[in-house]
């Protein structure tokens, strides 16, 4: 299973922590099979801030990284502080 999301925030500062916060779930989700984020460098007006990677073994296991308590934290943080986001599933 893929997961890949773009967010746009008020700052780049923003997207730089939020870059950080995301690369902290590596080792400690332990259905994460692999992840990327990259922060955008050209800025353009099609661009987003930040674009999120992340690779599971199944479906089974992206279900278990929604709920795990680890990435709730980093979500909660996401959604309070990204302007807008968009998201592509896929197996």
């Amino acid at each position: 299973m893929n997961h890949v999301v773009f967010f746009r925030f008020a700052s780049q500062d923003l997207a730089a922590e939020a870059a950080r916060r995301l690369r902290a779930m590596e080792g400690h989700v332990p259905s994460l099979a692999s992840i990327e984020v990259g922060v955008d460098q050209l800025r353009t007006e099609r661009s987003w801030d930040l674009c999120l990677i992340t690779r599971f073994a199944d479906a089974d296991a992206f279900a278990a990284y929604r709920v795990d308590p680890v990435h709730q934290e980093v979500l909660a943080w996401m959604k309070a502080n990204a302007k807008a986001s968009a998201v592509v599933d896929w197996a």
